[in-house]
């Protein structure tokens, strides 16, 4: 799950955007090094972004795609639950894991989308 949000000048910053969302939103948000994508940012460093957490299975992984526009994406920001419930990063996966995957989905995707889309809407009324 992931949405380009348009975002208003002012917000033009990860920083900048952080005090927003922690000032006038319901959610925990921390400035955190890319763990999911590992993107790296002009300088070959790992990139950051912003994560806003609704509980430890529920949260919206934000960064720039150009000035005005951000990325989100849905994430889980515990680690060990990124391990058991995330998506498999293997070339090559056995039946097994591919059956598990496929019932993993089943069963968490409508409440992920439920939080995806409460954090998200959360987010436009800050910044847009």
């Amino acid at each position: 799950m992931e949405n380009l949000i348009t975002i208003k000048n002012q917000y033009n910053s990860l920083d900048e955007l952080q005090y927003a969302l922690i000032n006038n939103s319901n959610y925990s948000c921390t400035k955190e090094y890319d763990i999911w994508e590992h993107r790296v940012d002009n300088n070959g460093q790992m990139a950051q972004c912003l994560v806003l957490k609704k509980s430890n299975m529920h949260a919206v992984k934000l960064f720039f795609i150009n000035e005005n526009t951000l990325k989100a994406n849905h994430i889980i920001p515990n680690k060990i639950m990124q391990a058991y419930f995330g998506k498999s990063q293997k070339a090559y996966q056995n039946v097994l894991e591919i059956i598990t995957g496929k019932i993993k989905t089943a069963v968490l995707e409508p409440a992920q989308n439920k939080a995806f889309n409460e954090i998200e809407a959360e987010i436009i009324k800050v910044v847009s």
